[in-house]
């Protein structure tokens, strides 16, 4: 069996669009909104060698930093997680078209993300 590999990250803030200001000035970053999702900006990972995204966070999470770890099962690796001293954060959460995806902290508090292979059916 392989490793999971990391295959995503996200540097959220307050205000989306001046995350994307910043990193493009300071990094020469080309990000690029993506529909649907307002002030979130993907940059491939073919510019910056795991591709990612910065953009806004929500309420309850307005600032964080956090990479995904692909695995085949989210409700599989958050039952691992939480019998080894992690928590969820967010469970399994199907976007339609998109990504599957969860959220846990480790038992340092430190916020991981998951993310299942495959674009889920629209």
């Amino acid at each position: 069996m392989s490793a999971n590999p990391i295959v995503h990250w996200e540097l959220m803030g307050a205000d989306g669009n001046a995350q994307k200001t910043f990193y493009e000035a300071n990094f020469d970053w080309k990000l690029e909104a993506v529909d649907g999702f307002d002030g979130y900006h993907m940059v491939s990972a073919d510019d910056v060698g795991v591709g990612g995204a910065v953009g806004q966070g929500n309420e309850q999470m307005p600032n964080y930093m956090t990479i995904y770890v692909q695995v085949d099962s989210i409700d599989e690796a958050l039952s691992g997680i939480e019998a080894t001293g992690g928590s969820t954060v967010m469970p399994r959460t199907e976007i339609p078209g998109v990504v599957t995806f969860g959220l846990f902290n480790d038992p340092a508090g430190n916020l991981v993300g998951l993310v299942e292979e495959g674009t889920p059916s629209a």
